[in-house]
């Protein structure tokens, strides 16, 4: 499915990303792993409008367009879990995984999710610095507040995600009042710093083990920001930050959660073409594609 959608931030340029890794051969690589592939094609949805209607008395930026657009992939998505298909989430920016995983939860309530980010967007619009929905998807999917920005009436009739089904991997810019909330909520969060002391592996199966409840498996979504990767590989996308992970690190999640047998549904976000020279964007885009590849099950042996 593709979510050519850019309005959770500032910057255009996410919105082409559906079309790039398309056009890169993304559709290639799912078939020679032996998966059958059913192209979606790319979401349609409304522009945000000088009249949109607001939240009164919080700096939410295009609140109405995030939200219609994600009611719109949540009902997608609903209907291929459901339907027992692994949804693939191509964006776009990373509001789009409000509309992804609360469909894919409604359908599979034993849903974990691994958040593979440079960034917790567990802001609320009380938290946020800058009010970009981007930032916030975590904390509407949690219902962490009160706040139901107009468009985002749809959300109160789906299933909230619980704190202890969440797990955080590569985190290394967290606002202050989202620390709080991990801290409170005792979600799970492995920053650079876990990586770097233990390494990509014991995160990997200390992470793995944290969601085998009684030893049982249960299914996984994997919602992976490009800016997750060091901006020495993945330089197009719009909130890098030095200290990421490295080609290897980075492919790493992917290909164990796949080894688990467990991942039933993916979103791969926030490569932003515009946002680097040629060489740069082309290698962002092709990052993207392998990602996914490994996440489906291509190995090195």
């Amino acid at each position: 499915v593709g979510m050519p959608f850019s309005w959770g931030q500032p910057r255009g340029g996410t919105d082409q990303g559906p079309e790039l890794m398309r056009n890169r051969g993304l559709g290639d690589y799912v078939t020679k792993l032996e998966w059958r592939l059913e192209n979606r094609g790319d979401l349609q949805f409304e522009e945000p409008k000088f009249d949109d209607p607001v939240a009164k008395g919080y700096n939410l930026k295009n609140a109405y367009a995030v939200g219609q657009a994600c009611e719109k992939l949540a009902n997608e998505t609903y209907e291929l879990a459901s339907s027992g298909r692994f949804p693939l989430v191509i964006g776009g920016d990373h509001s789009i995984a409000l509309g992804s995983i609360a469909g894919i939860l409604r359908a599979r309530p034993d849903l974990a999710i691994v958040w593979v980010d440079a960034h917790a967007d567990i802001n609320t619009p009380e938290t946020s610095p800058s009010g970009n929905l981007h930032g916030m998807p975590i904390s509407f999917l949690m219902g962490l507040t009160d706040v139901i920005p107009p468009g985002f009436e749809w959300l109160q009739d789906y299933p909230k995600l619980d704190p202890e089904n969440l797990a955080f991997i590569g985190l290394r810019d967290v606002d202050p009042g989202e620390r709080e909330k991990i801290s409170e909520l005792g979600i799970k969060a492995y920053s650079m710093y876990h990586v770097d002391r233990y390494g990509i592996g014991q995160v990997m199966e200390h992470c793995i083990h944290s969601f085998l409840k009684d030893g049982k498996e249960r299914p996984i979504h994997l919602s992976y920001d490009i800016d997750a990767v060091d901006p020495d590989h993945a330089p197009a996308t719009g909130t890098m930050v030095r200290g990421g992970f490295t080609l290897r690190e980075a492919h790493y999640i992917a290909e164990r959660l796949a080894e688990t047998g467990m991942l039933g549904s993916m979103d791969i976000v926030e490569v932003n073409p515009t946002l680097s020279h040629s060489d740069g964007a082309n290698a962002t885009v092709e990052l993207g594609i392998h990602l996914v590849a490994s996440a489906l099950g291509n190995k090195i042996l």
